[in-house]
């Protein structure tokens, strides 16, 4: 059971490391606990109390007095530097004056306008050209101040700037440190500030310094105020003014340092000066949390001020919020209404019950996001990314739009439903068929029959996935999109992984397989030629020979060129080897006579354990008219390069008929690609092609 700690004082306790699963710190004062690297999941802090102990907050008040203290004196001294400008008995002093005053001025407007940094830039140009001017000036109607007098000038000026540099700094980040860890912006100011104009007096009245210089001093206090005052405010200007300011007033206060706080509760917790540097965020709630501000949380979504205020008002109403990290925020019923969330991460963040009616979610990551129950009346989803860990449940939408902008020439931004309203619950149901969905982008067109083995492979190989055909989408510049339905649960990537190298092993066989078969047609015509060759010899060795002609049991003596019928059985003999003839061609009635015909002619093995050529190209024959999965068309292809092996089994040393040889496996070896590898041809083909290649001398 998770311990519970409600209501009691955990002041400077270590939970350092320990795994707090679901415990209950609710209304507990954790000031100066330490949490670093617990686990805390769940845990329950609403109504508690962080931040510091009393014995740090004195320590780090009286710090702050001391840099007070410090920005007074240099004030005073930069205060008396400025106000020589009134002492007209020298000249010296009211050129160190104007210079003075010149160079500050230009420091103070760069740095109010820009930054402290641009500030101290502008300083050194400044100074440079005060400093030059200031010295032509003076040799002009001063010749007397050349020497060790021009010397003393410039040291004089460099101090008045540096000291204001100084007091500047020093001030503004005694104010950042003071409002940093105080309760009240009276407080904050106050003390600094009359700290400062203490010191400036207490300084002016042993040196019997005119009061004129007190008086000097304060534009340097106001104006280091200011500058600190817009740092904490989350001024992009100066923010590593803040950042120190906030370290700095963060020690010994409660560390939650790399913790994990996922599905945390900080509601309307006090969170002044704890440390949540590298902590999990991961919907955490820190709906009205006070002084989460004053926190330091440094590489966390919080570290931008606006995304803070987020999470603590969860009110964003008409804001922007584009490009922002809100990954893992808790905005459980926030008020987003028509915010900007254009290309935001929001990746496990959760919006339950939230209201995001017209908001623009263009471009957002959604992936693990939670909208349950939220309001999404007229948003616009252009291209957001969503997935199955993406909750839509309960979904309270009218009707959505798909597009940012209209399209051109148009006001249609593809409204969805196109018209009315959407029923309970068809929100839902539209996006999970995206959810529920393969996408196969084909970017050069299709070739089917490569998709459709590719795809019965897949379907082999997932066994346990119902895989179906949803949508087939030309979008156009030969992009193909393919939507294959899953189920819940399934894996994508996976069915993704193995459709996309199924299909380009598919591909390369039906490639392989158009490519031999070019070569085949080749082949077939130099065959062609060279049986041409012989049969224009055949017939004229046999032009004046005579021929038997058997019809109906009658033999009649004839010359060959009387013999016009063609449906009558022609046998010639005693040339060479027998030729057969049926009219005018060979017509053993179909591809499987002519192949069996073919593979009849070659010798028997000498062996009857050890099957030759013509054994084994008739398994492989009956292999191939056994199989029931491989088209006709294929069959009959692949019975011709049977045939072919056949024909290359009667002469295989002959270079040609090699090369018909290789043709014919490879256009085989591309046939059955297309088939599942558990099927019996594919096993008996593995096992007959690399023997008959043996056998053919094709290595």
């Amino acid at each position: 059971m998770p311990p519970d700690y409600s209501g009691q004082n955990l002041q400077g306790r270590s939970f350092k490391g320990q795994n707090l699963t679901g415990a209950n710190f609710s209304k507990a004062d954790i000031r100066g606990a330490n949490f670093t690297n617990a686990i805390l999941k769940d845990a329950d802090f609403t109504g508690g109390k962080a931040g510091l102990q009393r014995r740090w907050a004195i320590g780090l008040l009286i710090a702050s007095w001391l840099l007070s203290g410090i920005s007074g004196f240099f004030s005073i001294l930069v205060g008396g530097l400025v106000a020589s400008i009134f002492d007209i008995k020298s000249t010296q002093n009211v050129i160190i004056g104007i210079v003075s005053l010149i160079v500050i001025l230009v420091f103070f407007i760069i740095t109010i306008r820009k930054s402290l940094t641009a500030g101290l830039v502008a300083f050194a140009f400044a100074f440079a050209f005060a400093v030059a001017l200031a010295v032509a000036f003076a040799f002009a109607f001063a010749g007397a101040f050349a020497g060790a007098g021009a010397f003393a000038f410039a040291v004089a000026v460099a101090l008045a700037v540096a000291l204001a540099v100084a007091s500047a700094f020093t001030f503004a980040f005694a104010f950042a440190f003071a409002r940093a860890f105080t309760s009240a912006f009276t407080s904050a100011f106050t003390i600094p500030f009359t700290s400062a104009l203490t010191f400036a007096g207490v300084l002016a009245f042993p040196f019997a310094l005119p009061f004129s210089f007190a008086f000097a001093a304060a534009p340097f206090t106001l104006f280091s105020a200011y500058i600190g005052w817009r740092s904490l405010t989350g001024d992009e200007k100066d923010p590593w003014i803040r950042s120190f300011a906030l370290a700095f007033a963060a020690t010994g206060g409660t560390s939650f340092r790399n913790a994990d706080l996922t599905d945390a509760d900080f509601t309307s917790a006090i969170l002044k000066n704890t440390d949540f540097r590298k902590a999990n965020l991961t919907r955490t709630r820190f709906y009205e949390a006070k002084k989460l501000d004053f926190a330091r949380v440094d590489d966390t979504i919080l570290t931008k001020l606006a995304i803070l205020k987020l999470l603590v008002t969860g009110n964003g109403r008409g804001k922007s919020y584009a490009g922002a990290n809100l990954k893992g925020a808790n905005l459980i019923g926030a008020d987003l209404k028509e915010a900007n969330l254009k290309d935001v991460d929001i990746t496990e963040a959760t919006f339950q019950g939230a209201c995001l009616e017209r908001a623009n979610l263009t471009l957002a990551q959604a992936i693990g996001t939670n909208f349950t129950s939220a309001q999404m009346t007229g948003a616009c989803v252009e291209a957001w990314n969503i997935k199955s860990t993406t909750k839509l449940d309960n979904i309270d939408c009218r009707f959505i739009y798909l597009l940012e902008h209209p399209k051109p020439e148009t006001d249609d931004r593809e409204r969805r439903p196109s018209s009315g309203e959407f029923q309970p619950r068809e929100f839902t149901k539209l996006f999970e068929e995206v959810l529920n969905t393969v996408d196969l982008i084909f970017r050069n067109g299709i070739d089917w029959k490569a998709f459709v083995n590719a795809f019965q492979t897949v379907k082999n190989q997932n066994e346990d996935t119902e895989l179906a055909l949803q949508s087939i989408e030309n979008k156009g510049d030969g992009v193909v999109v393919v939507k294959v339905g899953v189920p819940d649960g399934a894996d994508k990537e996976k069915i993704h992984s193995d459709f996309t190298q199924s299909y380009q092993l598919a591909l390369q066989a039906v490639e392989e397989k158009y490519k031999a078969q070019l070569q085949a047609k080749d082949n077939e015509i130099v065959l062609y030629r060279q049986k041409s060759a012989e049969i224009k010899e055949i017939v004229s060795l046999l032009a004046n020979k005579p021929i038997n002609v058997q019809v109906d049991n009658k033999v009649e003596n004839k010359n060959m060129t009387n013999s016009n019928d063609a449906s009558r059985k022609i046998e010639i003999g005693s040339v060479g080897r027998d030729f057969n003839a049926s009219g005018q061609a060979l017509n053993l009635g179909d591809i499987s006579g002519t192949v069996t015909n073919t593979i009849n002619e070659l010798p028997a093995s000498p062996e009857p354990d050890k099957p030759g050529i013509k054994e084994l190209l008739t398994q492989l024959q009956a292999a191939i008219e056994a199989d029931t999965n491989l088209p006709q068309e294929d069959k009959a292809e692949a019975l011709e390069q049977v045939k072919a092996l056949a024909e290359a089994g009667k002469n295989p040393q002959e270079g040609t008929m090699q090369k018909a040889a290789k043709t014919a496996i490879k256009i085989l070896k591309g046939t059955i690609s297309s088939l599942p590898s558990a099927t019996k041809l594919v096993e008996q083909c593995s096992n007959l092609l690399p023997l008959i290649s043996n056998f053919l001398g094709l290595g």
